[in-house]
């Protein structure tokens, strides 16, 4: 394969349904973006690999909503790895580039150098955010931390909120093409059914982890051998495939599906960024007494704040940040860290 092809699928969400078995998909690629975004911290390699899922998991799932313009991912946990958040902010025209964006809190003191990655989590919970922007009341879904993998997670949140079995085969690490420099890479495939008009589910509970709801306690009859079928052909799918660059999407989706009449659509290219400002930070800080900025200044006499995202600097003067100072709502993101 060119080196032209290879670039071209990098960064990229392709979008596919299978017409023979009412199923929708994703097939993504992140390369310089993942580096991106995971070259804003020095995260040992077990925080990365979180990281890298939670990317990958935010840039499938943000190319469904269409028509809402960020979706967020939170991950919480009482482990060493206690804050895992993503945001995906939808193109602002036809043809432009999507933008995500990732961060991670751990503590280090806590960190087993042998243990999973997940389970440095802990107890906690995903929850999922939908901002339609201004106008519009923000949505938010919650999923416990089970089944073994970020993906796992996402997959119940799908089953449990919104009645649609998904299903995420992903890889990610780092690699070397030949000639080049190690960096990250990351794929993935994601599986939903169609929505039903009325789905129907167990009264009584799932049958996953819990009494969690699985695509066994939605689906049944024909549909329900559709997606079994339609994910043992997934189970076949090996993780160079996932992460190319020697595979292109539309390839794989015929190796894996071609007797499910895959149909292809407009690929969405993703890029880094980051929505931190000047202004959004002296929000955050507006919720703040004259006496706790008093505590947040430095010996210099100033506030500095740094973008937990992409690693901004910010500096204030103190008389100009705080409640009584501005009197403005405050923003609700967690864009600045105040020092």
């Amino acid at each position: 394969m060119s080196s032209t092809l290879e670039i071209a699928w990098d960064d990229t969400v392709l979008p596919f349904q299978l017409d023979a078995s009412d199923i929708r998909g994703r097939v993504a690629r992140l390369d310089g973006t993942l580096d991106r975004i995971l070259a804003q911290h020095a995260y040992p390699a077990q925080i990365e690999a979180l990281v890298a899922e939670a990317a990958v998991l935010t840039a499938l799932i943000g190319q469904t909503m269409k028509l809402r313009w960020k979706l967020s991912l939170q991950i919480r946990g009482n482990g060493p790895a206690r804050i895992v958040a993503t945001d995906y902010y939808a193109p602002a025209e036809d043809g432009a580039p999507a933008q995500i964006r990732a961060w991670a809190s751990f503590d280090p003191e806590r960190m087993d150098p042998d243990a999973k990655p997940f389970d440095l989590i802990g107890q906690g919970y995903m929850a999922v955010l939908i901002d339609q922007g201004e106008g519009n009341l923000p949505y938010q879904g919650i999923t416990p931390i089970a089944g073994g993998s970020l993906s796992a997670c996402a997959e119940t949140y799908f089953a449990q909120s919104e009645q649609l079995p998904t299903r995420f085969a992903l890889s990610f690490g780092r690699s070397r093409l030949p000639g080049g420099e190690e960096h990250w890479r990351a794929g993935g495939v994601m599986l939903q059914h169609m929505p039903k008009a009325s789905p129907s589910v167990a009264a009584e509970g799932g049958s996953g982890e819990g009494g969690l709801l699985t695509h066994a306690d939605i689906l049944d009859g024909a549909e329900g051998e559709n997606w079994t079928r339609v994910n043992i052909l997934l189970d076949t799918v090996e993780e160079l495939e996932l992460i190319g660059p020697s595979v292109q999407p539309t390839d794989l989706l015929l190796r894996l599906f071609h007797e499910e009449g895959p149909r292809v659509f407009d690929a969405q290219p993703i890029r880094f960024g980051c929505t931190c400002s000047p202004d959004k930070v002296r929000q955050s800080l507006s919720i703040y007494s004259a006496k706790d900025i008093a505590t947040m200044t430095t010996a210099q006499g100033i506030v500095t704040a740094d973008c937990q995202f992409c690693g901004a600097h910010y500096e204030f003067e103190p008389a100009t940040l705080g409640f009584e100072a501005t009197k403005a709502p405050a923003y609700g993101g967690k864009d600045g860290a105040a020092h």
